[in-house]
């Protein structure tokens, strides 16, 4: 049974490299395995082999059996730049994407990286992606320096997505009160979760699915809190005025179509997810190579569901086939 893994990030090394050698807001030291640490306000990420090291990972890919991975950059993202900045290292990435997509031809599908803090910057970048590069779409994190992906400024970039019938995966990234979770590696834990979950209601209350339907949007980590707290959305659309203000539908009718990686390894949270959005709409992912990412753990967890062969094909492979057109 074929396997595609939606969830996973690299850093090219010209992408690290350009941080290095500045200028950057993203400090780079190294820790004493020699892996690079990537260091921005309030977090760092530490990049194993994995992370920059293509050959190496394809290696890893035929040792756990996944054919295929849609590989995107991962936090900081190119926004906690200058405008000019940000805009200069996601086309490095993105061309470094495109290469690794050429070359290991099958082995990989690329999401592009945005200069999101220069919304104009990230239309032109989304439609080279999509148009010069073959790129399915983007990652978009969950904010932008405190700024909602709801915003109008980002409207622009909505229409442009959908008309390119772009997919757009929200991945979570520092959230507003981060000072609240710095211990416990409570960011990660917790407020990455919530900030997905902040950001796919207010998309949906603000109207953005209703008026750009074209936009195939993925939300990370089984959808943060989505699937438990969709009633509670659909009973503020039915009590509040301002909840109607920009949708004809209650939230869940909008959030059923949305797609959502498994980067859950509950089976129990994956059996919730599943009830509330239909099988057809769960695509497997591992966060592969993070240190709280498992591609064993992804596998296990989706086999290990009381459903039949036919749907655990399409977690694994059937609906990624289908969304990237692979």
């Amino acid at each position: 049974m074929p396997i595609v893994d939606v969830h996973n990030h690299y850093y090219p090394p010209s992408y690290i490299d350009a941080l290095r050698t500045g200028p950057s807001n993203v400090r780079v030291t190294t820790d004493g395995e020699g892996n690079p640490r990537l260091h921005y306000p309030g977090d760092y990420n530490i990049a194993v082999r994995s992370h920059r090291d293509i050959d190496y990972r394809e290696s890893m890919l035929k040792e756990s059996g996944v054919d295929t991975q849609i590989i995107s950059l991962t936090t900081p993202g190119t926004h906690v730049e200058s405008p000019a900045n940000a805009a200069r290292l996601a086309s490095l990435v993105n061309d470094a994407f495109a290469r690794v997509v050429s070359e290991k031809e099958g082995r990989f599908v690329a999401y592009a990286t945005l200069p999101l803090n220069d919304p104009a910057a990230s239309v032109h970048e989304l439609e080279r992606a999509c148009t010069q590069l073959g790129m399915c779409g983007a990652m978009l994190f969950s904010n932008v320096n405190g700024v909602a992906l709801a915003d109008s400024r980002y409207w622009s970039l909505y229409e442009a997505a959908n008309s390119l019938d772009a997919v757009l995966h929200i991945h979570p990234t520092a959230p507003v009160g981060v000072e609240a979770m710095t211990e416990f590696w409570l960011m990660p834990l917790v407020g990455f979760l919530m900030d997905t979950t902040l950001a796919a209601a207010n998309l949906v209350f603000a109207g953005v699915p209703e008026k750009f339907p074209r936009i195939r949007w993925v939300l990370s980590h089984l959808g943060g809190a989505i699937p438990y707290l969709a009633e509670r959305l659909d009973r503020g659309f039915h009590a509040f005025r301002e909840c109607r203000a920009n949708i004809v539908r209650p939230p869940s009718d909008y959030l059923k179509q949305f797609y959502y990686d498994t980067v859950n390894f509950d089976r129990n949270a994956l059996q919730l997810a599943i009830s509330f959005a239909g099988v057809d709409h769960f695509l497997a992912g591992s966060d592969y190579p993070h240190q709280i990412g498992s591609i064993p753990s992804m596998l296990d967890s989706i086999r290990g569901l009381p459903i039949s062969d036919a749907d655990r094909a399409k977690i694994l492979y059937g609906n990624a086939a289908r969304l990237f057109r692979l």
